[in-house]
């Protein structure tokens, strides 16, 4: 691991840098937009579109490599977060919001494009899986310490946006002067979502629950702070410990996924989200029992993304696997964008608990349909499966694919006998 943090250390610090800077704009809009009096509703319309430019920005991203080259994609989409960063409280309205954060969703998936594409070719693929569980962390940790960072300032003022936008420009610096060229970009074609929907139904339909959980979950937990009337420091801290408790359920749960069937504990995992969002809506008054739900929200919620996605790659071929995650992720960012506008409209209806019923729901309908889907087929034996690649839901098809190809060479060499690459 030293080795690797060695040699693409520029370019996880920064990275650690973009992501501090994404977390608290995310957390710091959830509590601007109370103070500014806007409704659930349009909060959740501005949380929403995000998601729909960064569904976006993740499709057009590897034409624009493609055209001009990585250096100038990430600079000049860069470039635009940190102008974005500075006008939210320049004009504040829900509707120029809803603008800015399509545009900035956009650029973020971009540069995650740009830079992962970078991180992919710096290592060979004997460091390649310690690369990207570094990465993972450098991800969680930037966005964890943004939930520290809001405490600092005052939500109603300036500088909180301000320094966002110089951690973004700062981060340039480090990823810039030492990326090297990288082979020509090229995209995979995706399978058509027919046959995609034809080999795993519950792959399918879970990425598109799993989107809306993911984005209901992020873009709404800062709001339903703000609603129930915590203080910063209390949001923060609710914020991060969601963050924390999916990366360290990470790992124990790929372990398991390795060895048991991977429907049932996807059923499982779904429910104790479910369970934890219940859990959140009857005892939120107590911040303690709203800080171990939200651990077991985060831990048991984020690692269904890369469980749905290993589950699939058991029904298909190592060649079609990179074509079925793109189609796989499309469905994830349907989901992710309609999560929060669901979610708002819930609140609306209920109230603030309407973001724990929201969750409860969609935990619980993945539980049942995986429940369903036990019924129909057998499942491949353990011995027959592949192996889980860790990745978060905020991973772009870059990471996907790079995880994917590196955890089936890893399978194929303990199935040749060999010691895995370390």
């Amino acid at each position: 691991m030293i080795q690797v943090l060695g040699s693409t250390w520029a370019l996880m610090a920064g990275m650690l840098l973009l992501m501090v800077g994404n977390g608290l704009q995310g957390t710091l809009l959830g509590v601007r937009g109370g103070i500014e009096g806007f409704s659930t509703f349009e909060m959740s319309l501005v949380m929403s579109a995000y998601f729909l430019g960064f569904l976006g920005g993740s499709r057009m991203t590897p034409e624009m490599i493609r055209r001009v080259g990585h250096v100038r994609v990430f600079a000049a989409l860069a470039s635009f977060i940190s102008a974005v960063l500075i006008l939210y409280p320049t004009i504040a309205n829900p509707w120029v919001w809803v603008a800015l954060r399509v545009v900035i969703g956009f650029c973020f998936s971009g540069v995650y494009v740009t830079a992962e594409s970078w991180l992919n070719h710096s290592v060979d693929n004997s460091k390649r899986g310690q690369a990207l569980s570094l990465y993972m962390i450098t991800q969680m940790a930037g966005i964890v310490t943004a939930q520290g960072v809001i405490v600092l300032g005052d939500p109603s003022g300036f500088i909180l946006f301000v320094v966002p936008s110089v951690l973004v420009s700062i981060s340039f610096a480090p990823i810039l002067l030492s990326a090297t060229p990288t082979p020509a970009f090229e995209a995979t074609k995706p399978m058509s979502l027919r046959d995609l929907i034809r080999t795993s139904p519950l792959g399918s339909v879970g990425m598109f629950l799993t989107g809306g959980i993911y984005s209901g979950m992020f873009g709404m937990a800062a709001v339903y702070g703000s609603e129930v009337g915590l203080s910063v420091a209390q949001i923060s801290t609710f914020v991060a410990t969601i963050y924390l408790g999916g990366l360290i359920c990470q790992f124990p749960i790929g372990w398991l996924s390795d060895r048991v069937d991977r429907r049932s504990l996807i059923l499982l995992t779904a429910a104790a989200s479910g369970g934890a969002s219940v859990v959140g809506g009857l005892f939120g008054w107590n911040y303690e029992l709203l800080l171990v739900a939200a651990f077991f929200l985060g831990g048991a919620s984020n690692p269904l993304y890369a469980l749905l996605i290993a589950y699939t790659n058991d029904f298909l071929d190592h060649a079609d696997m990179a074509a079925a995650s793109g189609r796989m992720m499309f469905l994830n960012g349907i989901g992710a964008i309609l999560g929060p506008i669901s979610m708002g409209w819930i609140m609306g209806v209920v109230g603030p608990s309407g973001f724990f019923a929201f969750m409860a729901i969609m935990g619980f309908a993945l539980a049942g349909y995986a429940a369903y889907r036990m019924t129909q087929r057998a499942a491949p034996s353990v011995e027959d499966t592949g192996t889980y690649a860790p990745v978060l839901p905020s991973a772009t098809a870059v990471v996907v694919e790079a995880a994917q190809e590196y955890f089936i060479e890893e399978s194929e060499q303990a199935d040749d006998g060999l010691s895995p690459a370390n």
